[in-house]
């Protein structure tokens, strides 16, 4: 018989509204039972591509001798982490705070009265059951030691992110930059890029900052780090050569074998940085990247409404990987005679490139020109019969079973990818890229959107009761409308920006602190209001937040904006040395504040033709407006047929020129 998850509509929920575990989903049905039983509470946290959630499904959650202790002794719930981030926030600080470590699966048992007192992550099923057996004896026999130990945990949670009001602001300059800056490139991988560490992660604020800061501080080492990175993670295995987009992170510290899973928040980050990248290097790989990832995420992510699904999942067929690696002989009868040559470009061998699931994982070593210099074959044979051979490939693979679909739609991952698209128009021109950023915004603007600009994180066709949201769904959403503004420079998508923005600070805001809190003030209380400030593989809605004001400051000439992200980042601003990389996103608005803002205006008949241009240059401090009936402050004297760009900064503007070279120069002589 089906549990209680079975009118869920999370992928994740679902998958487990079959267990022998009597799971509830989180709410006052199972909240109210733990009380009235007196109860410890389980809440276990995942996700529908976590690889190690299935695992601990297949051995303990569906197991009947595991089920029937914890139906015995607790109130089970299960939580989507992606539906309700609020919740996993709490317990995977509780756990943290415990272990010194978190991950998923989270598992983490309360008091029935939500207050954690032990949790973890994955479990063996001997393990858990001694566990269930031993939390239950100790709730049953020294309840008042629990209770002692939640409060205490509790408040620990509260005190872990506390911000100061920071009455006096600094004048920032280089040296703030350069202080960050030092440390962190210590930990560099300067051989394979990214961190010197395995696994490695992406983390493409990371990276986007570094391109930034390295380009306006003419850093070589900046540089050079960066653009090893871009190069290893577009040539390695975490890359999917065959069809497009980047798995979650490597296992390996050399970027070959991935945890497979894709997610649709890494890929549209990772599109606006190879966008960025090829602004500053004209790398063709960039641009076939970019290309690659966004056609796959119009073939398999794309809703029929509009919407961008969330990830697919690691495994298929209940094996990690097995969608994506192939054997040499599976090569061999698919390409015939073509087979060396593509077995030589991305490394397949009779053994396996991945000796232990004896199988190979795609990757490079080798550009183009170096391989056909090495093979004795010229260039436009090598990449002829390299992309006849990956159709093929892609034909037979596509023929295998999928890797699952988690089909939620959350804003603010597309509210990223909606960005990401918006960022690929502006530098690449291609139309499609435009058409299908119009589709989502206009999917997010009238399917999660409620009254008064109210956003509702997750798009349910059955959707009843009070949608639930959260900061970064604002924050990502308000993001990708400035974007596209910029895009299209119509001024419908900047005057919805600042309407959801002045919702966001409706809900959101906190007046003591200068920052926001992730929960909105509407949302049911849990045992925490915590905000969200550390940038992570996702930057932080508090530091997207604070960029979104500091734009719309510049856009409307509005120093209550600008005042509010200053006072956000002078809040911030002392811990940010201490770890540059957890600050990555704060760090480029300090680049901000230190080198300013370009506003640059186009005006007149060409202004769709100097806006492309004024894009195939790498200018990452600027704002760009423009069009033919612009309304905007700055455009408020800038009307007329003629054609002219406005090069602007701390409210002065240079003579108008007629030219994009001219306006490129105006800014180079600056700097």
């Amino acid at each position: 018989m089906p549990n209680k998850l079975i009118n869920e509509t999370s992928p994740y929920l679902l998958q487990h509204a079959h267990n022998p575990v009597n799971w509830y989903p989180w709410g006052n049905e199972a909240l109210t039972k733990a009380k009235d039983a007196n109860k410890l509470i389980l809440v276990s946290i995942g996700y529908s591509a976590c690889h190690w959630c299935h695992v601990m499904e297949r051995e303990s959650f569906e197991n009947e001798q595991v089920a029937r202790i914890m139906n015995e002794h607790f109130i089970c719930i299960k939580v989507d982490r992606e539906e309700r981030p609020d919740i996993d926030q709490i317990y995977m600080n509780a756990v943290q705070l415990m272990t010194g470590s978190g991950g998923w699966p989270l598992n983490c048992f309360c008091l029935p009265d939500q207050r954690p007192v032990y949790g973890g992550t994955y479990f063996r099923t001997e393990d858990w059951q001694n566990l269930l057996l031993s939390l239950a004896a100790f709730w049953r026999e020294r309840p008042d030691e629990a209770r002692e130990y939640a409060e205490r945990l509790t408040e620990g949670i509260n005190k872990s992110e506390v911000i100061s009001f920071i009455q006096q602001q600094e004048k920032y300059s280089i040296n703030d930059l350069t202080a960050i800056y030092e440390p962190w490139k210590r930990h560099f991988d300067p051989i394979e890029g990214g961190y010197n560490r395995a696994p490695k992660f992406p983390l493409p604020n990371n990276w986007q900052f570094m391109l930034r800061y390295a380009h306006l501080l003419k850093d070589e080492s900046a540089a050079t780090v960066t653009r090893i990175t871009l190069n290893k993670m577009a040539y390695g295995g975490i890359y999917d050569h065959i069809g497009g987009g980047f798995a979650r992170y490597s296992v390996d510290d050399r970027w070959h074998v991935p945890h497979f899973e894709k997610m649709l928040y890494d890929n549209a980050q990772l599109v606006s940085l190879y966008t960025e990248g090829w602004q500053l290097y004209k790398e063709d790989e960039y641009k076939q990247i970019v290309y690659q990832t966004l056609d796959w995420v119009k073939r398999e992510m794309l809703s029929p409404e509009g919407g961008f699904y969330s990830a697919l999942d690691a495994d298929s067929e209940g094996v990690e990987g097995k969608f994506y690696t192939f054997t040499k002989a599976e090569i061999a009868a698919i390409l015939k005679d073509d087979s060396e040559l593509f077995c030589i470009y991305y490394h397949i061998t009779e053994k396996g490139n991945w000796p232990e699931e004896h199988t190979n994982v795609l990757y490079r070593s080798f550009t183009d020109e170096e391989l056909s210099e090495k093979l004795g074959i010229s260039l436009p044979e090598l990449q002829e019969k390299i992309g006849q051979s990956k159709k093929q490939v892609f034909a037979y693979r596509d023929r295998r079973v999928h890797p699952g679909l988690d089909n939620k739609i959350l804003a603010s991952w597309n509210g990223m990818m909606l960005k990401a698209f918006t960022d690929a128009y502006r530098v690449f021109g291609e139309p499609d890229f435009l058409d299908m950023a119009l589709t989502n915004a206009r999917f997010i603007t009238q399917k999660l959107t409620y009254d008064n600009y109210t956003l509702q994180r997750t798009f349910k066709l059955l959707q009843s009761g009070s949608p639930i949201a959260f900061l970064d769904d604002y924050a990502f959403v308000i993001d990708a409308l400035i974007g596209l503004y910029e895009a299209t420079f119509d001024e419908c998508w900047l005057e919805q920006a600042q309407k959801y923005t002045i919702r966001a600070k409706e809900l959101f805001f906190d007046a003591g602190s200068g920052m926001f809190f992730y929960t909105a003030s509407t949302d049911e209380a849990l045992v925490a209001r915590k905000y969200e400030i550390l940038d992570n593989v996702i930057p932080s809605s508090n530091s997207v937040m604070a960029i979104n004001l500091y734009k719309l400051g510049h856009f409307y000439d509005d120093e209550s904006y600008l005042s509010m992200a200053r006072q956000m980042l002078a809040n911030v601003k002392p811990q940010i040395k201490s770890y540059g990389s957890s600050y990555s996103n704060w760090a480029t608005l300090l680049l901000y504040e230190v080198f300013g803002v370009y506003e640059i205006a186009i005006t007149g008949e060409q202004w769709s033709q100097f806006h492309k241009e004024i894009e195939k240059n790498f200018i990452p401090n600027k704002i760009l407006l423009g069009g033919n009936a612009g309304t905007l402050p700055l455009l408020s004297d800038k009307s007329g047929s003629e054609s002219k760009i406005y090069i602007c900064k701390n409210r002065t503007c240079k003579l108008p020129v007629t030219n994009t070279e001219d306006a490129i120069k105006q800014i180079l002589n600056e700097g």
